[in-house]
């Protein structure tokens, strides 16, 4: 009976440490799951971002290539050049 029963401790100790090997393969693999989840939101929020400021410069090219009263006022703006004719103030920047 004493030989049954040391197999029986044996073959429990052995499925407990299995078990707690398992455990902790499951914990490893939970945590990299949530840290590649992380990882998938912080892209996909940088992706719509990155659509967003594709859109807008798709319609930018549009009325680029369509509109040339926008062209004008583009160039006006970023470029600093006048009409013939346009009267130009320039203010130095108030400290």
């Amino acid at each position: 009976m004493d030989t049954r029963r040391s197999i029986v401790v044996v073959y429990f100790v052995a499925l407990t440490g299995f078990g707690i090997w398992a455990g902790s393969l499951f914990l490893e693999a939970r945590e990299e799951y949530n840290a590649l989840k992380q990882t998938q939101a912080a892209a996909e929020a940088r992706l719509a971002v990155a659509r967003a400021r594709l859109a807008e410069q798709q319609r930018m090219l549009e009325r680029l290539k369509s509109d040339p009263a926008f062209v004008e006022k583009v160039i006006r703006q970023r470029l600093g050049y006048a009409a013939p004719g346009d009267l130009i103030f320039r203010f130095d920047p108030v400290p």
